[in-house]
């Protein structure tokens, strides 16, 4: 399932269009559900996130935002929901960003799955597959590969893949990377649910520390980090939250209502 197929399942009104990209808005129960169906009926689906910096740079590369139309997107952080309110009236029913969401949708599945872990520092995919384990009993965790490999390792990763084809496979290589590579190099025959989960297995090692709840409630995440990590993220929120937020305001304005007895 892409987002134009989605859109037929779905209706219109459950996406919302950012900066060129539809999001899927729907609660957080709803997405577990859907993804559960997906995996239930096998249906090969890319499944990404967008937030205020994916959206800037699909802004800026085609190929990219390209790759994001064939993605089922999941609504991630309060950039994306002040830039719903702005244009739609009304933000996302739920803040689905991967970091919660994933490990959330793979608790409450109660069939059991395989999930494969693709991406980040070899130690950090390992300490993240013995968290997701000790979190989600029920399924069975394999690291397939760390994130720093050449272009000469790729086909015995996807040869792998192919052979063990997960239900689940976590794609943590970063903005535009992973989901460029789950977009060239992955299809039905190596999994069922690709997941392109940017720095979670660095956020499940323990690696990477996450902001106290009472931030994350507040919607102050992207602050804890640029905190922790100014020299890698300040021109990411800094700068780039405020080019995202001018973009969509220039959307809603060239936005105009068609005219009387025209289809918009």
């Amino acid at each position: 399932m892409n987002m134009h197929t989605a859109r037929a399942a779905f209706g219109v009104d459950t996406l919302k269009t950012i900066l060129g990209i539809s999001v899927l808005a729907i609660g957080w129960d709803d997405a577990i559900a859907l993804l559960a169906r997906l995996i239930a009926e096998r249906r090969f689906t890319k499944v990404s996130f967008l937030n205020a910096h994916n959206a800037n740079i699909a802004y800026s590369d085609p190929a990219f935002a390209e790759a994001l139309d064939d993605f089922l997107i999941l609504p991630d952080g309060v950039g994306v929901d002040l830039a719903a309110k702005l244009l739609y009236g009304a933000p996302f029913p739920d803040n689905l960003n991967g970091t919660d969401f994933v490990p959330a949708f793979l608790q409450a599945s109660t069939r059991p799955l395989t999930v494969g872990l693709l991406g980040a520092t070899r130690a950090n995919a390992e300490a993240a597959s013995a968290r997701l384990s000790a979190l989600a009993v029920q399924h069975k965790f394999i690291v397939i590969h760390d994130g720093f490999f050449s272009a000469t390792e790729e086909q015995a990763i996807v040869d792998r893949l192919e052979t063990l084809r997960p239900d689940v496979l976590l794609v943590a290589m970063g903005v535009p990377r992973q989901e460029l590579w789950i977009a060239r190099h992955i299809d039905a025959r190596h999994c069922t649910l690709p997941i392109a989960v940017g720095a979670l297995l660095d956020f499940l090692s323990g690696t990477v520390p996450r902001a106290p709840l009472w931030m994350r409630r507040l919607r102050l995440e992207w602050l804890f980090r640029l905190w922790i990590e100014p020299g890698r993220l300040w021109r990411r929120y800094v700068v780039g939250n405020p080019i995202f937020l001018l973009r969509v305001m220039r959307q809603k304005l060239s936005h105009r209502p068609a005219p009387a007895g025209e289809t918009p």
